[in-house]
């Protein structure tokens, strides 16, 4: 809906809007096939609260709905919307509340219809009838929801089931109105097209898309003069619509000044490395990235050192890097960074162990005996990557990151390991941890703060041992990690240091980037300071 031109949502406005109009010229008129249908309303009245017996049901439903209500619901989604960075979604959101109340208030004056003789006698609505200022209202802010789910959901079971609810509760307060006798059927029907008209109409003034995060903002000096070459590497699987996303990014891209994209699919057998070493040879300026943390970290590591940045669209479960770096989740606001934003020089940490898996192989020409490999987020051992580990990947796809914390529910108490760690490799200390974080940022899954201190650009690794004793001892656990206290001993223990090393007593589970590499004993860790460009907002 929101990709569709102006005109088209002009013509679907103005269909709604005669609709509504020619209804309310029969209502004026008093047209009889019109009146016949509007007779039906005693009928279902006598029905709903006679014989079956819907009188408390739908009462709350109207009390739920009323006017002032969703106005403040309508605010709350304003406030949601400008907390987020979605000014114009906010004004969008504000604007559909106002005109929603002003038009039905309005027309109610200008149509002067009466209320049905038959409604409710409990409580008697003595204003005007004609359009339902409750149908109005619940379509305008189902029009809001359908609007913000569109524009910000990526997956389209969740689009969907929203859309279904939006339109089922409109339906229902339609039938409310019409059951208690507060309204002729003709009263709902017309406050339905209003509210949706109005909903176009606002798409068509005043976009809620947010515009380029540059568009006010001086352009960026060019020490060289680039060509703007550009290059997609797109992990297929990742977007819903492959054509729509290309459609897309050819949009913004020769709207940014960039050439013609050229496009690079990743595969099951190829990841990324591939597709990212053929756009840096055809002579790429920038190489965007769009998929999860997987894909995304391999192209960063063919592209380290090359002096290519990279744009990262986030569109996988975890979005790790790209939430450290301020990288919105919408598609087009991070592709809208990925285009105008400034490059900005991280670490990348180089990584070599025992061997583990098979899969570890795909991570890196493997080293005699052990494997070589990298991460830009984190690296971990016992617990976060059991997690990792035992994430059931149909679940994944379905629900995304509840996946992950069903997983974690059932590798809460992972057996506690022995480890040993050193640290700028000075001599091994003796540990006990239930899970080990070697990170080079400081918020992980679910935005925590596990590592506060942690930057992404300062040359260090900050390293994190927890060691709960008991199932309860998570609570405290986690009340220190969400405050973010420094305060180091057995239970939470932090170290810093350019190089970590890790061996553990027995095999533990071991991940990368959220990417399960099997169990092993050891981890050697290097950061690699400014090793790779990537595109931040301005």
């Amino acid at each position: 809906m929101l990709d569709r031109s102006r005109r088209v949502l002009l013509g679907w406005a103005l269909a709604c809007l005669a609709g509504f109009g020619v209804l309310a010229l029969g209502v004026s008129q008093g047209w009889v096939w019109l009146a016949e249908i509007d007779d039906e309303g005693q009928g279902l009245r006598d029905w709903a609260l006679d014989d079956a017996g819907l009188g408390g049901f739908l009462r709350v439903v109207e009390e739920v709905f009323h006017a002032q209500w969703v106005l403040l619901a309508m605010a709350a989604t304003a406030l949601l919307m400008l907390s987020r960075g979605h000014r114009r979604a906010a004004v969008y959101t504000v604007g559909m509340a106002v005109a929603a109340f002003a038009g039905f208030r309005g027309l109610k004056i200008l149509v002067d219809r009466e209320r049905p003789p038959w409604q409710l006698t409990t409580s008697l609505h003595e204003t005007e009838s004609f359009p339902s200022g409750h149908a109005t209202m619940v379509t305008a802010l189902a029009m809001v929801v359908i609007v913000l789910v569109v524009m910000l959901v990526r997956r389209a079971v969740v689009r969907r089931l929203a859309v279904t609810l939006a339109a089922l509760v409109v339906l229902v307060v339609c039938l409310d109105r019409v059951l208690l006798g507060r309204h002729y059927p003709s009263d709902a029907v017309g406050g339905v097209l209003l509210g949706v008209g109005l909903g176009l109409l606002g798409l068509v003034v005043y976009s809620p898309l947010p515009r380029s995060h540059a568009l006010k903002i001086d352009p960026l000096p060019e020490a060289i003069p680039s060509a703007k070459r550009l290059a997609v590497v797109l992990n297929p699987i990742k977007v819903e619509d492959v054509e729509a996303f290309q459609s897309i990014v050819d949009q913004m891209a020769t709207g940014a000044g960039w050439s013609a994209p050229r496009w690079h699919l990743t595969t099951v057998e190829d990841s990324g490395t591939g597709q990212a070493e053929r756009a840096s040879i055809e002579g790429a300026d920038l190489v965007i990235v769009c998929g999860g943390d997987g894909t995304v970290r391999e192209v960063c590591a063919e592209l380290a050192g090359t002096g290519i940045p990279v744009g990262i669209v986030p569109a996988g479960t975890g979005n790790l890097l790209a939430r450290n770096l301020g990288i919105p989740l919408y598609i087009r606001a991070a592709l809208d960074i990925a285009l105008t934003g400034q490059d900005r020089a991280i670490d990348m940490v180089s990584v070599r162990g025992d061997r583990g898996e098979p899969e570890a192989e795909d991570h890196g020409e493997p080293a005699p005996g052990g494997f070589e490999s990298h991460f830009l987020v984190m690296a971990g051992m016992g617990f976060d990557a059991a997690i990792m580990e035992g994430v059931n990947e149909d679940l994944k796809k379905r629900v995304g990151w509840i996946a992950y914390v069903v997983s974690a529910l059932k590798s809460l108490m992972s057996p506690v390991v022995k480890v040993e760690v050193s640290i700028d490799g000075g001599e091994y200390t003796k540990h006990r941890a239930r899970t080990i974080v070697v990170g080079n940022v400081g918020s992980l899954q679910a935005g925590m703060p596990l590592l506060p201190d942690a930057s992404i650009d300062d040359g260090q690794l900050d390293v994190v041992l927890i060691y709960p004793r008991r199932f309860l001892s998570w609570i405290p656990v986690a009340f220190r990690v969400l405050a973010k206290r420094r305060r180091t001993d057995d239970t939470v223990n932090r170290m810093t240091g350019r190089t970590v090393s890790i061996r553990a007593g027995a095999d533990t589970p071991r991940q990368l980037d959220g990417d399960s590499i099997g169990p092993g004993r050891e981890l050697h860790m290097e950061c690699i300071h400014g090793r790779l460009l990537v595109r931040v907002p301005r």
